[in-house]
């Protein structure tokens, strides 16, 4: 095979769960002596340190970065599936921000901590970018892939949009109605982009559009919209005579 094509479900407690992200590796004629070559399908986004807007994955093992011993590629035991738990594990994390070069040093730090979360939010929105791209211009035979997992994520998604949106840390557990769990309060909110929750919520109504194209569970968002829009148009109407 010298092609191929691989898609890596975002992890859980990171601002990349429930994305889609999409690689096509080749595999040379030198190889396994040297790595494949991995191109990540971005969008146009750079949602993560390690991954370019311009397809390039930056991953020691794949001989884009410098690694030391185990991290590089090695003939006799590295693998494609290497490759891609690596990326899972290693690129899409709790706290990309501390992927980027130097920035390491700033992970017992306050302002470190603040411009991780800051980060996380930006990643999530990306991410949630990408979802988009990826429901409108699903990679070729990856069709029903793509539509078959947001039907049935759709509705998790949209729920962490809504949850973010009041204040809750990007990536932290998004309770089910029933659930007792404490809500995690996103520390120093006051550094939060202010305009975070509005591109959110523009994200959020692009999403609910898609997903119920797609058929997933939208029916209490959709609900919700109706009794906001039926709202607003009350408030609108001049007051009788």
């Amino acid at each position: 095979m010298d092609l191929l094509r691989a898609v890596i479900i975002g992890p859980q407690g990171t601002p990349y769960h429930d994305g889609l992200f999409f690689f096509d590796a080749q595999f040379t004629v030198s190889y396994p002596a040297t790595p494949p070559v991995v191109y990540y399908h971005s969008g146009g986004l750079r949602l993560n340190p390690n991954l370019y807007d311009c397809g390039t994955v930056c991953l020691s093992l794949l001989g884009t970065w410098h690694g030391n011993g185990c991290e590089n590629w090695n003939s006799a035991h590295s693998s494609m599936l290497q490759v891609l738990i690596s990326i899972q594990g290693l690129i899409l994390n709790e706290k990309p921000y501390f992927n980027e070069p130097g920035y390491e040093t700033e992970v017992n730090d306050a302002n470190g901590q603040s411009r991780s979360l800051e980060y996380n939010d930006t990643a999530f929105q990306y991410s949630c970018r990408t979802m988009l791209y990826s429901l409108r211009r699903p990679p070729q035979h990856f069709e029903d892939l793509v539509a078959g997992h947001f039907r049935e994520r759709g509705h998790a998604i949209l729920a962490a949009c809504k949850y973010y949106m009041e204040g809750n840390e990007v990536g932290s557990v998004v309770p089910d109605e029933d659930d007792e769990v404490k809500p995690k309060k996103r520390a120093g909110a006051g550094r939060r982009t202010p305009s975070f929750n509005a591109d959110t919520k523009v994200l959020f109504e692009e999403l609910l559009v898609e997903f119920n194209l797609k058929g997933a569970d939208t029916k209490k968002f959709c609900v919700e919209k109706s009794k906001k829009t039926r709202q607003k148009m009350k408030k609108s109407q001049p007051a009788a005579a």
